[in-house]
């Protein structure tokens, strides 16, 4: 079973592209060299919020990026978004359609 990290922020300065190219930047970097990291994505929820997803092999692999992330967003974003709340958890299933090219 894989685990999730989901993170939401309030957008105080700036806006919503303007945080996804730092962090697309630097927190996918960041988190590439975690163990455990299968994909991260940040999503645009609308009213100066968006979402930050990450899946993590284990559970205690998902807890210790959001400490990756505190420390990351407290040196590089904080100027730009505020956390909101962060929730870890077991995801039971996750599909999709395979992409065709």
């Amino acid at each position: 079973m894989q685990n999730m990290r989901i993170a939401s922020y309030k957008i105080t300065e700036g806006n919503f592209t303007d945080v996804a190219d730092v962090a697309k930047e630097g927190m996918l970097k960041t988190f590439k060299t975690q163990p455990g990291f299968i994909r991260y994505g940040l999503a645009d929820t609308g009213n100066r919020t968006c979402l930050s997803i990450s899946l993590w092999e284990t559970r205690a692999q998902a807890e210790g990026a959001s400490l990756v992330a505190t420390s990351w967003v407290r040196e590089h974003l904080a100027d730009k978004v505020e956390l909101t709340s962060t929730q870890v958890g077991d995801l039971a299933f996750f599909e999709g359609v395979p992409a065709t090219v």
